[in-house]
């Protein structure tokens, strides 16, 4: 029997009203409902809930004209805010969802995607004097690849995170000048070329290319959300969004949802983020530093500059041809460089990006079969030659496997149980890890500057390193595996290299790939200024002058300075280096080193860190290396250790690190986390966020005129350290013993690489004490 319609009025005993039509006892069809508190909704209802068109109006002055479904705002309507904002596009379940467009009472305007309420995608923001920003968009900030225009003429092309450049970009000064470089938390960073206005500047489609960009026309703005067919969704971003938000009156979802019928407040004022505005009004004017003298030829001369943290650290002075010559891109992940062409015959052109796709399709798939099940301490059988996952996936697709776009493939996974422990034991969720890996944007790839001519593919969140490995580096890591399960879960404060999966690919009629997963030891928000690869030998332990640039990872003998610490720190440091030595010793590995990577904290008048025949000279004519007196400049401390407060610290480490906080004997022995001026608080593990000065010395001529003797001085550096021991898998073999009889006869035996077990990690700890952090005090 059918439940007729009427049209009624009802009063509740909480003060609400309600006048429309009922079906049954819940109001249906046309209606008013008036809350006690002044909000009212008057519009289309469904079985009790406010679903189809209608408008609300809250008693704190917000109104809502347009679409819901199930009590939700949902669809597309337009928001007036009580503070005057207005927001015209789609929602979905009471939030911003969808594209929108949105007048904040600052007469700041944003159009574009929204994603749970915040800006999310790509969109324009503009700012009340007339600056914009057109480009990607995560979590409400500029994040991505990203075009600002400011209201002086001046603008950047480049890379966004969190709202402040970092990355690779291109900044243009209102006068024609322009600016190409790296960026990091919105300061110039590292090494980048200044050409003045009139210049001949080099193309900028090869410039987009290296960067990534398709070319510099590429359109910012996506395909439209609002196509109502797919071949309309192909023909790209032709009209406003303005334009398209008038025509998308008829989409809307009506999914159902229980929500309470109690009023909810939706007039916030979504601001901009702070940084936003920051990034507009902190950026060098076209009158600043970027200024050439008038006396200068007109194009004929281009600046190479080199940057720490904003300050300006070094300059050379080039023609325009030897310049657009020199063009160079930097990378800032573990010292590698973007490959150009692969070491492997399989890795080669298009060969090379289906191999990444088969290894995301590989890992996703084995980590969540073995992910369902229970957890358990591994056994035996756990590491045996039968602890395998196999598949085959064809590229259609079958019963087992989905179908892809890349070349059919045979995959092996080796001991799922074993790394999927370890991954717990660093508190890897299996979600985060397959997203890092196996997201959509895929992951980067990248090639060792060392002799092994291994491939590196790097996941996008910087926290994962993949590396190809040779045949026999996997039959040592899996003999030493059972060891190695031990030692980690024994040790929490292990440096040596975190292993997350051991995996194989067969392509059909070609060779065998395998790959380890691993943590990136470089995980950090920090800038690594230096990075070092130290094993205490000394044959061929030096890099040529001619071949150093700021990406290449250095030697033993490049090493220029000693690293004082904490006492405490030191202590806990040397104790975990002996722990591990004795293990890899155990395991009869040698030709490991330790990955020390340096971030230094530029004060104002901070010298080049890099030695080079050009000094940097301030506005007055000074060195910046010295005060006016003629004495070594001691920059100030920048540094901080506090006592560690829980969950204060504003960057979480990398994946690899999972130990406690350390504690430091300048706080009483208490566990302290680390403050950096402008940066932010972060936690001291060991490998991790350590600080440290770092003493450079330096030959310094006497002042007395009856002596012209040289004084011994130092340069003294704040650094924050992250290191961790690396290359583990070289066995000492019966090829490494003919190595070691060879060398040994032809040079000094304890200066070259390849020594036996216990007397290279001897060796390996004594160079790190005596040389690289030696205690204080020691002469």
């Amino acid at each position: 029997m059918e439940v007729s319609e009427r049209f009624d009025a009802k009063n509740f005993m909480n003060g609400d009203t309600y006048e429309g039509h009922f079906r049954g006892t819940l109001p249906h069809g046309k209606g008013k409902y008036s809350w006690s508190d002044g909000t009212a909704y008057e519009g289309d209802w469904e079985v009790g809930r406010m679903t189809g068109n209608g408008r609300i109006s809250w008693s704190t002055g917000g109104t809502y004209v347009g679409e819901f479904s199930g009590g939700y705002l949902h669809g597309f309507g337009t928001l007036n805010g009580s503070d005057g904002s207005v927001y015209v596009g789609s929602w979905r379940m009471n939030v911003q969802h969808g594209l929108g467009k949105k007048h904040y009472s600052s007469s700041e305007t944003y159009e574009g995607s929204w994603k749970e309420g915040v800006r999310d995608g790509t969109g324009k923001y503009s700012w009340s004097d007339d600056s914009t920003y057109v480009g990607d968009w995560k979590g409400g900030r500029m994040n991505g690849r990203g075009f600002l225009t400011l209201a002086n003429g001046d603008s950047y092309d480049g890379h966004w995170l969190n709202g402040l450049k970092h990355g690779s970009g291109i900044y243009k000064f209102s006068d024609g000048g322009y600016y190409f470089g790296t960026w990091s938390r919105g300061f110039k960073e590292g090494k980048g070329t200044f050409y003045p206005a009139g210049s001949k500047t080099p193309p900028l489609k090869k410039w987009y290319s290296c960067i990534g960009f398709k070319d510099e026309q590429q359109s910012l703005l996506p395909d439209t959300e609002y196509s109502t067919s797919e071949g309309s969704s192909k023909s790209g971003f032709h009209r406003t969004l303005s334009e398209m938000i008038h025509v998308s009156d008829n989409s809307m979802s009506r999914n159902r949802g229980r929500i309470s019928h109690k009023t909810t407040s939706l007039d916030h004022n979504w601001r901009v983020n702070s940084s936003l505005s920051e990034a507009a009004s902190c950026v060098v004017s076209g009158g600043s530093d970027e200024e050439t003298p008038e006396d200068q030829e007109n194009g004929a001369v281009v600046y190479e500059r080199e940057y720490m943290q904003g300050v300006l650290i070094k300059e050379k002075s080039r023609s325009c041809s030897e310049a657009s010559g020199k063009l160079q891109l930097q990378n800032k992940f573990c010292g590698i460089e973007e490959s150009k062409r692969s070491a492997l015959d399989i890795l080669k052109s298009n060969r090379s990006y289906f191999l990444m796709l088969n290894l995301q399709l590989g890992i996703r798939y084995t980590v969540g079969k073995i992910t369902p099940v229970p957890r358990r301490e591994v056994r035996s059988s756990d590491f045996g030659e039968r602890a395998r996952i196999r598949m085959f996936f064809p590229r259609k697709g079958s019963q087992y496997t989905p179908s892809h776009h890349s070349i059919s493939f045979h995959w092996k996974d080796y001991c799922p149980m074993v790394f999927r422990n370890l991954r717990e034991m660093f508190k890897l969720d299996a979600a985060d890890y397959m997203m890092s890996i196996c997201g959509e944007d895929g992951l980067r790839e990248l090639s060792s500057p060392g002799k092994s001519g291994s491939i590196f593919y790097l996941s996008l969140d910087d926290r994962f390193v993949i590396k190809t490995l040779k045949k026999y580096e996997l039959k040592v890591l899996l003999r030493m595996l059972p060891r190695y399960y031990d030692h980690v879960g024994k040790h929490e404060n292990t440096l040596i290299t975190k292993f997350f999966g051991v995996h194989r690919i067969t392509l059909r009629g070609r060779k065998k790939v395998r790959f380890v997963v691993m943590g990136n030891m470089f995980c950090t928000e920090l800038r690594i200024h230096r990075r070092y690869d130290l094993k205490g030998s000394t044959l061929g332990r030096c890099t040529p002058k001619d071949k150093i640039t700021e990406n290449t990872t250095l030697k033993d003998l490049d090493l220029a300075y000693e690293f004082h610490m904490d006492q405490c720190l030191r202590d806990e440091l040397f104790k975990q280096i002996h722990l591990d030595c004795e293990f890899l010793e155990s395991q009869q590995i040698i030709d490991y080193s330790l990955l020390l990577g340096l971030h230094f904290r530029a004060p104002k008048h901070l010298k080049a860190i890099l030695e080079g025949p050009e000094t940097v000279h301030d506005r007055d004519g000074s060195p910046t290396g010295a005060s006016s007196e003629g004495e070594p400049f001691i920059p100030p401390h920048s540094l901080l250790l506090v006592t560690h407060e829980p969950n204060s610290a504003t960057r979480a480490p990398g994946p690899h690190i999972r130990g406690r906080a350390l504690r430091a004997f300048s706080v009483g022995g208490k566990e302290v986390d680390l403050l950096l001026p402008e940066t932010g608080r972060v936690q001291v593990q060991l490998g991790v966020n350590m600080p440290a000065q770092a003493n450079h010395k330096v030959r310094h001529e006497s002042c007395n005129d009856d002596s012209s003797e040289e004084v011994e001085l130092f340069e003294v550096y704040n650094v924050v350290l992250y290191l961790g021991i690396i290359d583990i898998l070289q066995e000492y073999n019966l090829k490494k013993k003919m190595e070691h009889a060879y060398k040994a006869f032809k040079f000094d035996p304890l200066s070259i690489s390849v020594v036996p077990p216990k007397i290279y990690a001897k060796r390996f700890i004594h160079f790190l004490h005596n040389k690289v952090f030696p205690e204080e005090g020691r002469p």
